[in-house]
């Protein structure tokens, strides 16, 4: 079964295709910044409407449209009542129609692409690319899933309640991690962290009766999530280590990644990670084991994790030019993963050690606390330097002491002669910071100066 045409596909989405209905869209586009020529262009209604960028993708290269009236545009047109469930369905029938033999799915406050990217590695299976991971991404991507794929990786993030069950309603998985339940987006959830704990919990309640899924076997949020009576229906797999399911004898091996011993049931092997940092030991133990317990042998998974390769922002690291070191982390952050990231530099090459952090967001009332208290755990973990910029960047600055230096945005900390421009060639850096701040850009100028 190829790829579907709009003739094929509009039956499941109640539509009426106009013009040549046997073109096959090469991929689903919902943003003309991006859209590739072969695109479907799906016209969504948010807070700009999709059909006003309609004629700009057709200038594009978009060769059908899913829209929810006919236009005057010359390419073939898909047309249904509600473009965003269209692109659902669309989404859910194609999974429905080539489900290959395990759909796992990952989930977590801290680690998830790191662990989507490892277990798609250990599994050899296809995976959701890039942050396609919420209500709009996820369709958008299973539009277009291969046929005769024995494993697919699917991420599924949320930041309200009810999105990670609407997930599994379009993507129901066989398997699931759970990384670990942390504090992010914490603003919008009025019970705290148990109610972050319920909505990673959808995952779980999403999961076909007897399904298996791992998590740390330290974390008392995924404990609490086992006890609920919606995830009775499934066997938790607790992953630790020196236990029978988890890992032993980790060992850095500085800028080259990690090694350590994956043990499964009894059974164990050797893996040498290509990425860096004791947290990526926690998830390659997470993937290799749901993957061994979904059937795949300890020789493929071994080999698997050992080929993923980090990806810009999310874990890459860079050797400088005068012996320091650069480690790339700088698309997203929480409190957790700020902290297990900085854990790293001390394994890596070089002198000084710098964090050089953007500010998290989603904390709600308790953003200034939680940044004060990361500050000092920061330098608890012995990181000698730190430069933040953001709303809470005084508030880091504070919890760390002397050391520590906090500016209103990244162009202030990057003109400051005692920001960027002051961290010595032969520095071992953390560059780290929520999305919204966009901290890519300080690897930019740094690997410009230093690189």
């Amino acid at each position: 079964m190829s790829l579907w045409s709009l003739h094929q596909v509009a039956p499941h989405l109640h539509g009426e295709v106009y013009g040549e209905g046997a073109i096959i869209p090469s991929a689903l586009s919902i943003d003309t910044r991006t859209l590739q020529t072969g695109d479907c262009f799906v016209a969504l209604r948010a807070e700009r409407d999709g059909h006003d960028f309609a004629a700009q993708a057709v200038e594009k290269g978009a060769t059908s449209l899913l829209v929810d009236h006919r236009m005057d545009l010359p390419v073939p047109q898909l047309v249904v009542k509600d473009t965003l469930l269209a692109m659902q369905v669309w989404g859910q029938a194609r999974l429905e129609a080539v489900r290959p033999r395990a759909v796992f799915a990952v989930t977590g406050s801290v680690g998830k692409t790191s662990t989507k990217e490892l277990l798609a590695g250990a599994v050899s299976g296809w995976k959701t690319p890039g942050n396609r991971n919420n209500t709009l991404g996820l369709p958008q991507a299973l539009a277009t899933l291969p046929e005769g794929l024995s494993a697919a990786v699917l991420e599924m993030g949320m930041s309200t309640p009810g999105e990670i069950q609407r997930l599994t309603e379009l993507a129901p998985p066989d398997f699931g991690i759970i990384t670990l339940i942390g504090t992010a987006h914490m603003e919008n959830f009025a019970e705290g962290q148990q109610g972050i704990a319920r909505a990673k919990g959808e995952l779980i309640a999403g999961l076909r009766p007897g399904a298996v899924w791992a998590a740390l076997a330290t974390d008392p949020w995924c404990h609490w999530v086992a006890e609920q009576s919606w995830a009775a229906h499934a066997k938790p797999l607790w992953v630790g280590e020196d236990g029978p399911w988890g890992w032993r004898a980790p060992k850095s091996l500085g800028p080259k990644g990690e090694s350590f011993v994956l043990q499964a049931d009894a059974r164990e092997i050797e893996v040498r990670l290509q990425l860096c940092g004791a947290h990526q030991v926690r998830n390659a133990a997470l993937a290799g084991c749901i993957a061994f317990a979904a059937g795949w042998s300890l020789e493929a998974i071994a080999r698997g994790l050992g080929e993923v390769k980090p990806e810009p922002g999310r874990g890459r690291l860079h050797e400088l030019k005068q012996g320091g070191s650069l480690l790339d982390e700088s698309y997203n952050a929480s409190p957790d993963s700020m902290l297990a990231t900085a854990r790293a530099l001390k394994d890596l090459d070089g002198g000084t050690t710098y964090a050089v952090l953007g500010c998290i967001r989603e904390l709600g009332a308790g953003a200034e606390a939680a940044h004060r208290d990361t500050g000092a755990k920061l330098r608890a973990q012995g990181v000698e330097r730190v430069l933040v910029f953001g709303e809470q960047a005084m508030a880091l600055a504070e919890g760390f002491g002397r050391g520590a230096m906090a500016f209103p945005d990244f162009e202030a900390m990057r003109d400051d002669e005692r920001g960027l421009s002051a961290i010595p060639a032969d520095a071992r850096i953390l560059v780290k910071g929520s999305r919204y701040y966009r901290t890519e850009r300080a690897v930019d100028f740094l690997l410009s100066r230093l690189g």
